[in-house]
């Protein structure tokens, strides 16, 4: 990271921002192009999981190459001002990248369901088989992310 000033170092602060954020930016590769979705998530001891119809480019993709990279955001306020060039943003963010695992039985799909339900709502749900035997579900098992304050 160019600015280490801003770098947050400590794993703590790190997965309090992912489990403060809402929307978690999925990155593949599609050939020699990137490709990105924006996602529900939840987070859970090093891993993030998502969840996705059976089919699809993001699902064709992960088969092809499980290489992926995420990042999350949490706006803290605007920094408004008379002038535009003297406007800001805080906000604090994680970038990280991992292996993309799909998840196709029941029991994984229920569990990475709670975790994703856990992450908006704090609790566990009822999940009924047709929807279960509709989608998938992701995880990404992180192998790197640093986080970033301004």
């Amino acid at each position: 990271m160019r600015r280490k000033e801003r770098e947050i170092g400590n794993r703590e602060e790190i997965e309090k921002i992912l489990k403060n954020s809402t929307v978690c930016r999925l990155a593949m590769v599609d050939e020699d192009k990137p490709y990105m979705v924006p996602m529900n998530f939840g987070y859970r001891e090093g891993a993030l999981y998502l969840h996705s119809a059976r089919e699809g480019r993001k699902i064709d993709l992960i088969r092809k190459n499980p290489n992926v990279c995420f990042e999350v955001d949490e706006i803290v306020r605007f920094r408004k001002a008379k002038l535009a060039c003297d406007w800001g943003v805080e906000y604090k963010s994680v970038i990280g990248s991992g292996k993309a695992i799909l998840l196709s039985t029941r029991d994984e799909k229920i569990q990475a369901f709670n975790i994703i339900m856990a992450q908006y709502s704090g609790r566990e749900f009822e999940y009924p088989d047709e929807m279960l035997e509709k989608t998938l579900a992701i995880k990404v098992e992180i192998e790197k992310m640093t986080g970033k304050k301004s």
